[in-house]
Parts: C-alpha cells; structure tokens; sequence
C-alpha cells in the first residue's frame, strides 16, 4: 500500500469475550462503510488471541467523521457491551514507511 506522507493510523488493539454473536457480520459492514468514507486509505487486520486492525486516513478530521458515523457508534456500543472484554485505541501520524518484499 502506497501512500502519500504524512498520512495518519488508527491502531485498534483488542481482546474479545466468548459471545461474538453477529460479529463477524458487523467487522464485514465496517470495513465496507469505512471504505465509503471521505480520506479513508486501507485497512490491515490480524488477529490470534489479541486482534490488531489499522486502518489508514489522510486527515485527524476524517478519523473524527468516521468515529461518529451511525452505524459505527452502534458498532462501538456493541463491542463495548459484547464482544471485547478490553480494547486500545491509538492514532498516529505515519511520516515514513518503507518495506521489503522477497523476490
């Protein structure tokens, strides 16, 4: 993913509760709203016990519109509610990059 600097990162961090009852459907929409969203750049996601999404935009103020999105806010109250039993969230702004790719 290449982008133009500097460009900003949420990094969201979690560990989930047993219920995740409608989740996977709900990280599905998310993905498909955020993408819809003006100065939305991509999303990266893992997760193995502790779950790490980044999602990239080009502005503090796009992260702010995306947050109070409706069907986000749903989302937050249900992850708060349901299926996370701790989170983290950190914003940063990306100034650098480079990567490596094998041949």
């Amino acid at each position: 993913m290449e982008l133009n600097k500097p460009y900003y990162a949420v990094i969201f961090s979690s560990y989930q509760t047993d219920d995740l009852t409608g989740y996977s459907a709900t990280a599905q929409l998310m993905e498909e709203l955020a993408a819809q969203q003006a100065g939305y750049l991509g999303i990266e996601s893992a997760r193995s016990g502790l779950g790490i999404t980044v999602s990239y935009w080009e502005s503090l103020e796009a992260i702010a519109q995306w947050k109070q999105q409706a069907d986000h806010l749903l989302a937050q109250k249900m992850g708060r509610t349901q299926w996370y039993s701790s989170y983290k969230v950190r914003i940063c702004k990306v100034e650098r990059e480079y990567d490596f790719t094998a041949d």
